[in-house]
């Protein structure tokens, strides 16, 4: 059985002869680790940006936006909603038709009618 000084040694040597590409916790990361990320599928469409697209810019099949306050789920297919509301809809103009149009928290005050939209990523 090793002394506790050898195996002190036996482990500086272990990380000593660590392969080169293992790159410390705090290091920047690869240019090509970046570049991926940013030509990924989902890059550009983060819940801000995606509920100030028009409708034809968007590529996603289905649309989905939920009340925050009484918790209820409408769902559209970006075809229907750009037969509905047109290719140069707003989706959070539209979110908000959709969600008013069946709304049944009506307290008869402007500033509390009304739902409160969440928008999910399908």
């Amino acid at each position: 059985m090793p002394t506790p000084k050898q195996m002190e040694k036996l482990a500086a040597e272990a990380i000593r002869s660590r392969a080169p590409s293992a790159a410390a916790p705090d290091a920047p990361l690869p240019a090509e680790y970046w570049e991926s990320v940013l030509e990924g599928p989902r890059a550009d469409t983060s819940g801000a940006q995606m509920r100030q697209r028009r409708l034809s810019e968007i590529q996603r099949h289905l649309l989905r936006v939920s009340c925050r306050r009484c918790e209820r789920t409408v769902e559209i297919q970006t075809a229907d909603a750009v037969r509905l509301y047109g290719g140069n809809a707003v989706w959070k103009d539209v979110a908000q038709r959709l969600l008013d149009n069946t709304c049944q928290q009506r307290t008869g005050r402007h500033e509390e009618d009304g739902c409160w939209p969440g928008f999910d990523m399908p």
